[in-house]
């Protein structure tokens, strides 16, 4: 049980990180046009990133993929940038499909890029035969989806209060949100490694 609280806290921790927070400007950039009534389709977008996520660590820790780290540093803003462009240009329109779409392939894709910037700090923790890594990765992906669902209730909840309290629309809160993301992820695609030769 011990070792569940490890890669589980690992996951957590992933998400969580102050110093790490692309991750949750991802998230962020993800849930701002949504309000609770959307719950499953949030619940279903987070899960599809979990599985993006842990399907490129499966996939690094095995040694299928591999790719520099300086070029995963510079597509994870970028997945954040157009996650966020997106929603500032869609802006209080309405999606006639909320069944699976492009977003959810976008989602997964984006996924798989967060789960590559991490795999090569995830390899050097996670030891044994292939076989036994599989449950740590696992617990791991649990701590992420626990820690994803966490982030996304807390936006939820100040979408809530900025939208019932201080009377923002839903297309200027997520207009205001999306271009607060795009302009706190525009200085770290400019000071990316993958510029310097």
């Amino acid at each position: 049980m011990s070792e569940f609280w490890i890669y589980f806290q690992i996951g957590l921790k992933h998400v969580l990180d102050i110093h790490a927070y692309d991750h949750v400007l991802f998230l962020i950039a993800l849930t701002v046009p949504y309000l609770f009534k959307d719950w499953k389709r949030i619940l279903l977008l987070v899960s599809v990133f979990t599985v993006g996520h842990t399907l490129a660590l499966l996939l690094s820790v095995y040694g299928i993929i591999a790719i520099k780290v300086n070029i995963v540093e510079f597509l994870i803003p970028i997945t954040i940038l157009i996650t966020a462009f997106f929603h500032l240009l869609t802006a209080g329109k309405t999606s006639k499909n909320d069944g699976v779409n492009l977003v959810f392939f976008v989602t997964l894709f984006f996924g798989i890029i967060h789960g590559l910037g991490f795999s090569n700090y995830f390899k050097t923790i996670l030891g044994g035969s292939p076989t036994s890594k599989l449950l740590p990765l696992g617990e791991f992906a649990l701590g992420i989806e626990v820690a994803q669902l966490v982030v996304v209730f807390v936006v939820l909840v100040i979408s809530y209060i900025v939208q019932t309290v201080f009377r923002f629309s839903k297309r200027d809160w997520a207009l205001v949100m999306s271009a607060f993301i795009i302009g706190v992820v525009i200085p770290m695609i400019i000071e990316s490694p993958i510029w310097n030769r």
